[in-house]
């Protein structure tokens, strides 16, 4: 079998309206389409990242809470890679007002990186690569 990328991420919010405005307003990402299931009582929300397709954002009724914090087993958390992570910590913080970890670097790569959480505690990693592993 070959894989050739990974096609998409789901994630299930437990407030849709919230979550919509954060991973578009907040995050930057575009809607390339949404979708009410009324059978479902259920939105799907499809977002690109630079015109690529990347995130489903579903909502269903009543989800049940993560388990634990962020060390359940399954997935830990959503990474994206930001050139200036300085100011993209200043843009979350100044226009968002939203808590971030402190800056750290990570041990194997030398590169730096940080957390912040969507509305659904969902952790979301920033990670800044050197140019230099750029190339």
């Amino acid at each position: 079998m070959k894989l050739n990328r990974v096609h998409h991420i789901a994630v299930i919010c437990s407030n849709y309206e919230r979550s919509k405005l954060f991973y578009t307003e907040v995050l930057g990402l575009t809607i390339v389409s949404e979708i009410y299931r009324g059978e479902r009582d259920s939105y799907k929300l499809d977002l690109a990242l630079h015109g690529e397709y990347l995130i489903e954002l579903f909502s269903f009724p009543n989800p049940p809470s993560r388990v634990t914090h962020p060390e359940a087993a399954g997935l830990r958390h959503l990474c994206f890679e930001v050139d200036d992570l300085e100011a993209a910590v200043r843009e979350l913080t100044d226009n968002h007002g939203l808590p971030l970890e402190p800056i750290r670097i990570d041990p194997v790569t030398g590169c730096r990186f940080t957390f912040l959480h969507d509305p659904d505690g969902l952790p979301i990693e920033l990670y800044e690569v050197r140019q230099s592993d750029k190339a």
